[in-house]
């Protein structure tokens, strides 16, 4: 099991940016492929993006591809997701997550953080 802890959530307008990060409590980081979920109020959690052990390859929900960005440090145990051009139907708490020897297409995470809310405004 992995501990994860987003940050970087807030409060920003239609159009602007917002990073956020995941730190991972893990000896093993490398071996785990890695996404970003969102939950609106009232909606299903949907996946956003995902990285693969190594960071080579990333795919993302169709809403995000182009605006969104997920790349992760293995050297220091983090995931990140630069979130530009941001939308109000982006706002939502986002999730990082994680799965051992996971396939990030139909990812389906073993572990959760806490979450970190995103609220952009129009």
């Amino acid at each position: 099991q992995v501990q994860l802890v987003e940050s970087g959530g807030g409060l920003v307008q239609a159009g602007g940016s917002l990073r956020l990060s995941c730190a991972a409590s893990t000896r093993t980081f490398g071996n785990y492929a890695m996404g970003w979920f969102r939950q609106a109020p009232g909606k299903e959690r949907e996946f956003v993006a995902g990285v693969n052990w190594t960071g080579s390859i990333t795919v993302y929900a169709d809403s995000v591809k182009g605006r969104f960005t997920m790349s992760r440090d293995n050297a220091k145990n983090m995931v990140y997701l630069q979130m530009n051009s941001l939308k109000p139907e982006d706002t939502a708490v986002y999730y990082c997550a994680a799965k051992k020897f996971g396939a990030i297409v139909g990812f389906t995470p073993e572990d959760w953080g806490q979450g970190t809310q995103v609220t952009v405004s129009s």
